[in-house]
């Protein structure tokens, strides 16, 4: 490990001004090609509670094409591409401006995960190198930078997943050849992890795998559903036990990293503050083998399967749906009115360095509330394909802002099959949609940023220009996601279910709702909220729960 300052201020900065392009019309949503070149690959995304989004990939990819501000230099003996590098490996993304500011990033934060904690700030772990071990904090102001610590770690963490917790510490799972977790930050000085021999159990060798970015999501209960390869357990780290065993998904095919799929915890919704079901849905990744035969070169089709279980049945079984397009690498992303956008990836393949084929460039809805055979949407492309190592964050405005894609393993932009991809797309959902005005919420009150407690009555007001359905207005509340690899870390939504709705005036009205009653429901920290009138989300505002 080098000896380097466990931070590194820029003290002067670079804007770079963009412009916006016109928007692609078509039935089923609409894309808008936000910046032709952000200047690095977006391979790792956090939305921020001030609107902005920070955005990395791997500091030995070579040189970038966005240059770190006034001469600076990252000067590191140890990279393994560029001893002395003048342009960033990691950026910000103000979306209002649709700016970027790049940013500066000491070690190698390649393949690495994070959370956001109570207070905003975006906490990274890990990455290769001399990276492995390193804790980097980055906090939500306009002229902040990423701050280092050399030694947060116990154990290297590449290709690790994090999730906060109801005590606001993450937990960090795994990693390649680590087959345990650990906490930060720690308590009382100690330096432990914890041995987790379900991990050694998922992997299908050190040559495979098929574990790595496992699946985590925090149940009702405060234990941790935990999904990797093709099966899952509920483990009480607290015990260090697990609570209950999951049945194989069904056909027995991989869907964690490289035989990517992805995951969500559906929308959890809420009587008075409480939640009494958590489902997952798994989606994608690829047959049994394909990693093995895309080495040599030959490319098995991606599995079009989902599969959807309620964690917290006496006798949980999945339920397997059927996608219209078949998917590896795909993200899945909620949605602010509680769909789930299923995005990116490629239709044969698997992850790796140029495994993919086929880019799938149709996003689909998924509809958890329809009927089984009724759930998916397929809706329209865009032009860019989204390969390994893309990424897709919601906005607060409702949009989904997809970036990154490089299957090589450094910047390639000519002769190859899909270059390097450094443009910033925006995908709007039909709700946005222009025929939907005059029932879209907007609300007015309270202002964005406020602060709420644990089960308490919430008054939001909103406005809406044409006819409002009473019976059909909820509230959702949105924890934003760090997205890598295909798998949105931390994504939780709850829905608020709508307790009365009155009018407080000409066209202006207002719903109340109970907040969540624990942390176990919503750990502490930054959501996006928002009015959902008869399936149409208002823009959303900023509420932190503690």
């Amino acid at each position: 490990m080098k000896t380097c300052p466990t931070s590194h201020l820029i003290l002067s900065f670079l804007f770079i001004s963009t412009f916006l392009f016109p928007l692609t019309h078509a039935a089923g949503g609409k894309w808008q090609l936000l910046v032709k070149s952000v200047g690095i690959s977006a391979m790792h995304m956090q939305l921020l509670h001030n609107d902005r989004v920070v955005m990395f990939d791997r500091t030995d990819f070579g040189k970038s094409n966005l240059p770190l501000p006034n001469g600076v230099c990252r000067n590191n003996p140890n990279d393994t591409a560029l001893k002395v590098d003048c342009t960033a490996h990691s950026a910000e993304y103000d979306v209002a401006s649709n700016k970027i500011r790049p940013l500066f990033v000491y070690s190698d934060v390649w393949c690495s995960s994070g959370s956001v904690n109570p207070s905003g700030s975006l906490v990274q772990t890990g990455g290769f190198n001399d990276g492995e071990r390193r804790v980097r904090v980055f906090d939500p102001c306009p002229t902040c930078d990423w701050k280092e610590i050399e030694f947060g770690l116990v154990n290297r963490r590449w290709y690790a997943t994090n999730h906060i917790l109801p005590d606001g510490r993450q937990i960090i799972i795994g990693g390649r050849r680590e087959f345990n977790y650990e906490f930060y930050p720690k308590s009382g000085g100690s330096m432990n992890a914890h041995s987790l021999p379900f991990l050694v159990e998922t992997s299908d060798g050190s040559a495979i795998e098929n574990n790595l970015y496992p699946f985590v999501f925090l149940n009702l209960d405060g234990n941790l559903f935990i999904f990797a390869n093709n099966r899952a357990i509920l483990y009480d780290y607290v015990a260090g036990k697990i609570v209950k065993t999951y049945p194989t998904i069904p056909g027995g095919d991989p869907r964690s990293y490289p035989s990517t799929g992805s995951a969500v915890l559906l929308p959890l919704k809420t009587s008075k503050g409480q939640a009494v079901a958590a489902e997952v849905l798994v989606c994608g990744g690829a047959p049994k083998g394909s990693y093995v035969k895309a080495e040599g070169g030959t490319f098995v089709p991606a599995l079009k399967t989902c599969a959807r279980i309620k964690i917290n049945d006496p006798n949980p079984q999945w339920v397997v749906e059927n996608m219209p397009l078949a998917r590896v690498m795909g993200d899945m992303t909620l949605l602010a009115n509680g769909d789930v956008l299923i995005i990116n990836g490629a239709g044969s393949g698997t992850a790796g360095w140029v495994f993919g084929r086929n880019p799938v460039l149709n996003p689909v809805v998924y509809k958890p509330d329809n009927a089984v055979g009724s759930r998916f949407e397929q809706h329209n492309p865009s032009t860019i394909p989204r390969m390994y190592h893309s990424t897709a964050v919601l906005l607060r405005d409702g949009r989904v802002l997809v970036g990154g894609s490089n299957p090589h393993i450094r910047y390639e932009f000519t002769n190859v099959l899909f270059p390097t991809e450094l443009a910033l797309e925006a995908f709007s959902p039909n709700y946005l949609d222009s025929q939907f005005a005059s029932i879209r919420p907007s609300i007015y009150s309270p202002q964005s940023q406020v602060t709420v407690g644990y089960g308490q009555k919430l008054a939001v007001r909103f406005s809406i220009t044409g006819r409002i359905q009473l019976n059909s207005v909820s509230v959702t509340m949105v924890s934003p996601s760090f997205t890598t690899h295909s798998f949105s870390m931390n994504q939780r939504l709850v829905v608020l279910a709508s307790e009365n709705v009155r009018a407080v005036g000409t066209l202006k009205f207002e719903v109340q709702v109970t907040t969540p009653a624990s942390g176990n429901l919503a750990p502490s920290g930054y959501y996006v909220v928002y009015v959902v009138h008869q399936q149409i989300p208002s823009e959303g505002i900023w509420v932190k729960i503690q």
